[in-house]
């Protein structure tokens, strides 16, 4: 009876997207076993779930789709659990001395809730005040990507760009707002495929009512060139 109620605390825990912290949770031994003995291990994972389901696997259609899988899991999808794959984002002195905030916005965001491992997609937008340093606009691409190539929920991947710019710079002014659709919400359970989920993170003078009031009036400019 008890163990019937824990597993159904975790599905109700899953069904509402509620995570439980703001870090990835990762085993000690996460990182034990090479690429290829991660690949090899869920390509019989997934060859088992296949053929549970009654699938041929001789067909000439799905015969490599273990492999693909599992190559897709590795090395694509989830390869932002590779902390080699982190993004070496190097700093510049702000030698032109530009003083406001600076904001990237609608940076693609494709994701994998970590719930029903089904897909997010939406647009994040990042926004720093330099205190002395710079980073590459490239970079705050990047950094929203890495994070977001791994099981999430959106809050947690809100937090960890925004930490991880506030580390790179060096300030706590960083800001992310992120407005994403949830296939797990979309296509199965409530079956809504309007709506989408926004969150948001304000450190330092992201805070104060005017300055994120004016991030979030840049966001809403018309910038389709």
């Amino acid at each position: 009876m008890k163990i019937e109620k824990e597993i159904e605390d975790f599905d109700v825990l899953g069904d509402d997207h509620i995570g439980t912290s703001s870090n990835t949770p990762l085993r000690a031994d996460a990182f034990k076993l090479s690429k290829e003995e991660k690949i090899e291990r869920i390509k019989g994972d997934v060859r088992n779930i296949m053929e549970t389901l009654g699938l041929d696997l001789t067909d000439d259609s799905l015969k490599g789709t273990p492999n693909r899988v599992a190559k897709m899991f590795v090395k694509e999808i989830f390869g932002g659990l590779d902390p080699n794959k982190k993004p070496k984002a190097s700093t510049f002195e702000n030698k032109y001395q530009y003083g406001e905030m600076l904001v990237e916005k609608n940076i693609t965001v494709y994701s994998t809730c970590e719930h029903h491992l089904l897909p997010i997609v939406g647009k994040a937008h990042v926004a720093y005040i330099s205190n002395g340093s710079v980073v590459g606009l490239s970079k705050m691409n990047r950094i929203v990507d890495y994070y977001a190539k791994r099981p999430q929920v959106q809050e947690r991947l809100t937090i960890q760009i925004v930490k991880e710019l506030q580390e790179v710079l060096n300030t706590e002014d960083v800001a992310c707002v992120i407005d994403a659709k949830h296939l797990c919400v979309n296509s199965r359970g409530i079956r809504d495929v309007a709506s989408s989920t926004v969150t948001s993170e304000f450190g330092g003078k992201f805070k104060e009512k005017e300055t994120r009031r004016e991030f979030l009036d840049y966001i809403k400019l018309d910038t389709n060139f």
